[in-house]
């Protein structure tokens, strides 16, 4: 658990507050697209969809990956990445969980 003001999050809370910090820069969010785009993409695919260096590439890979937000497989020398369904579920039903009743009802947005 991480301390903030006196407030302890939770696990859940701490695991929220990754996924939304890993999708908060451009590079990982864009990542997220080509991966949502093309359902599964090897690293290289990935890194010429940027105009990043393999490296950073694989950076980023790291952190959406650890955040629970990507999966990869290896296959031969590469590795072939995909969103994780079951992650990006978790962060949808905590998000709705988090923020209830905030969004649009009937047509209509709720201020």
């Amino acid at each position: 658990m991480i301390a903030m003001n006196n407030h302890l999050l939770t696990s859940s809370e701490t695991r929220l507050s990754k996924m939304l910090k890993a999708l908060g820069n451009p590079v990982r969010f864009q990542i997220m697209l080509t991966l949502a785009e093309r359902q599964t993409c090897m690293t290289n695919e990935i890194v010429e969809s940027t105009p990043l260096a393999q490296s950073t590439v694989s950076q980023h890979l790291k952190v959406l990956r650890e955040a629970g937000l990507v999966v990869g497989e290896i296959e031969g020398p590469a590795t072939c990445y995909c969103i994780d369904p079951a992650g990006v579920r978790w962060l949808k039903e905590e998000i709705e969980a988090w923020l209830p009743g905030c969004c649009a009802v009937d047509g209509l947005i709720k201020l």
